[in-house]
């Protein structure tokens, strides 16, 4: 994601500015599809009204709590004159009040007053949000960051509006162990930032986050598709352990396989870009340096072993561990069987 545009690989482009893009208006619209960027999105307008003025007074509105006009209480002119920013944190909760109050102010607001309205999801308030779409106030859409690549993208974006750079490995590093939860992958990118110098290396990252690496089911793929039976078993144990439930480590290995299959595909072409296959950049190189060793039959032995365990972790089987531990052993024996050249 550059800062400038929303995550690449997103499926629409958002309506509006990109959330690190709004600027001040009479009414703002952020439609909250991932909570931190709406977060930042709200930040950075109430900075920037503090800044513009650092006797602003700001608001929050209860939207689940609002009565009749309520609403003119908090945007009429202050006793000496400050600006006003009014805040409506979760608007998918807005009585019906409140919903009917703003369809009538947004049509005419005050050029004065700043109404900063985020709505979290659903259809509450779909009549205003329609109008609103329709109007000259700016909404930026923010859409769920769910796939490896999109938060890969939000990294490097991250990183380059710190003024930073970072090698593509350190990225595909973080995602892998941090990516489950897109709030704290954010604040390891901070952290690395301010703990780093110069380029964000692989070498960084290991050294502050190895061992969250040993916790996840993206470390039980490596070495599974790597047909390192020890650490493959080794990495499975150490994730159940540590709280890593079987079904995201079948997940994982799923993804591991399909992205080989998906570059083993193309057959040595590499004209195709990673957007048409729907991967970034850093997972095709390495899927390309992964494939060495692997066949046809193997990589079909490993869909069809990841296939049964992704049946099996889902109510299948009494032992959905053991169902785990046979498709890592399935894996690792097709990767380590002697191959026949792909064709």
């Amino acid at each position: 994601m550059a800062p400038t545009r929303p995550p690449r690989g997103s499926r629409r482009a958002p309506a509006g500015p990109a959330w690190d893009q709004v600027d001040l208006a009479p009414v703002v619209l952020i439609r909250a599809g991932e909570e931190i960027l709406a977060d930042r999105a709200v930040a950075r307008l109430l900075d920037q009204a503090r800044r513009k003025d650092a006797s602003t007074e700001i608001s929050t509105v209860e939207a689940a709590a609002y009565e009749p006009h309520q609403l003119d209480t908090f945007v009429s002119p202050s006793l000496f004159g400050e600006p006003k920013l009014v805040l409506v944190p979760d608007l998918e909760r807005m009585t019906d009040a409140l919903a009917s109050d703003l369809l009538a102010y947004t049509a005419a607001p005050d050029p004065d007053v700043v109404l900063l309205l985020r709505h979290n999801g659903g259809r509450r308030g779909k009549k205003l949000l329609d109008s609103l779409a329709r109007s000259p106030h700016p909404v930026v859409t923010i859409d769920a960051v769910k796939s490896p690549k999109d938060k890969a993208a939000l990294v490097s974006a991250d990183v380059r509006r710190a003024g930073r750079r970072i090698e593509p490995q350190a990225v595909g590093a973080l995602v892998d162990a941090l990516g489950s939860d897109l709030r704290e992958l954010c604040s390891a990118v901070e952290q690395l930032i301010a703990d780093t110098r110069g380029t964000i290396t692989l070498a960084a990252v290991n050294t502050y986050y190895a061992g969250r690496f040993e916790a996840t089911g993206f470390t039980v793929a490596d070495a599974a598709v790597a047909g390192d039976v020890a650490k493959a078993i080794t990495s499975l144990r150490h994730a159940i352990a540590t709280g890593t439930q079987p079904v995201p480590i079948v997940a994982a290995l799923a993804m591991k396989v399909r992205q080989l299959a998906r570059v083993a595909a193309l057959g040595g072409r590499r004209g195709v870009s990673p957007k048409k296959l729907g991967m970034a950049p850093w997972q095709v190189d390495r899927a390309r340096r992964e494939l060495s060793g692997w066949s046809d039959d193997a990589l079909a032995a490993a869909i069809v072993a990841v296939a049964r365990a992704d049946v099996e972790v889902k109510g299948e089987a009494r032992d959905s561990v053991h169902a785990v531990e046979r498709a890592v052993l399935a894996i690792c024996t097709a990767r380590r069987a002697r191959p026949r050249p792909r064709r």
